[in-house]
């Protein structure tokens, strides 16, 4: 029955999913005045991470006897954050977040192996046209990866990394979220800084106001729709709220065809919808105990 609670979740979740499908307009403008990749992520995340880790903190008690948890989603939230960051920043943004929305596909697997998840005969369904689709864009022919470049594999790393972060949701539902949202942008902040501690690329910060506007971007975007989106999902049916987290794929798809001039060939368009048919087979489908 709806309820007030239930009408909030439900809007709190789609604004934060459409937000989320817009997030490539504020990394490409600041990535375009001249700030790298690496460090846009890496300010960004840094900025999330620390605006929560009091709220961390405070929590921490909550993990007594399940710190390998937190630790893990250290690992999969900050390697899928980083990945996916860095291929929207580089990429092509309607192919990126087709290929991330191969979650179906890492969902099963993953919830098979290991939440020992037995997937019906719908659920393998959904990954055979997921899996096709990205076949299609990848443009595999004759076993070989025609198309396939280091951006695709990021995108799909993200996917892989995202589905394993929901997974450890999943397996500490009774802690408070606030703590895992930090962790996973403190994670991704530590590998990212890491990466540029030990690269002698030669970056710098370029002399304008980039590194500010990264810095909002995280604390006034990146963490506002990365809370928002995990709070509702814990608040609905998980079939509903998956469905509606679709709308991050469907934003970006149509706000790129909108503000841009990127074109998709046929095979990339054909293989898109079949990656959106899995993603809605597996949200109608998402038993409710599933729930992160």
């Amino acid at each position: 029955m709806f309820n007030r609670k239930h009408g909030l979740a439900v809007s709190i979740l789609f604004i934060s999913s459409v937000g989320w499908g817009l997030t490539w307009l504020p990394v490409k403008s600041i990535n375009q005045m001249g700030l790298d990749g690496m460090h846009l992520v890496f300010i960004a995340c840094a900025s999330a991470g620390l605006l929560l880790s009091p709220i961390l903190v405070r929590q921490l008690r909550f993990w007594t006897g399940s710190f390998r948890y937190l630790l893990l989603i250290g690992l999969f939230g900050g390697v899928a954050y980083l990945t996916f960051q860095i291929s929207i920043v580089y990429g092509n943004v309607v192919r990126v977040m087709i290929l991330f929305y191969l979650l179906p596909v890492w969902s099963v697997l993953g919830g098979w192996y290991i939440l020992k998840e037995r997937p019906d005969w719908l659920r393998v369904l959904a990954v055979i046209i997921s899996l096709s689709g990205a076949m299609l864009i990848l443009g595999i022919d004759s076993g070989t990866f025609t198309g396939l470049n280091w951006l695709d594999v990021m995108a799909i790393i993200a996917g892989v990394t995202f589905a394993l972060n929901n997974i450890m949701f999943r397996k500490t539902a009774a802690q408070p979220i606030a703590g895992k949202v930090s962790v996973m942008f403190l994670g991704c902040a530590f590998l990212t800084g890491g990466y540029l501690l030990l690269t002698t690329d030669g970056a710098t910060l370029p002399n304008n106001m980039s590194p500010i506007y990264a810095a909002g971007y995280g604390v006034l975007i990146l963490s506002v729709v990365t809370f928002g989106s995990q709070w509702g999902v814990t608040q609905l049916e998980a079939g509903r709220a998956a469905l509606i987290i679709v709308m991050e794929l469907v934003t970006a798809v149509v706000s790129v065809a909108l503000l841009t001039d990127i074109h998709l060939s046929s095979r990339e368009i054909i293989g898109g919808l079949m990656v959106l048919t899995a993603a809605m087979i597996e949200a109608w489908h998402e038993p409710e105990e599933a729930m992160a």
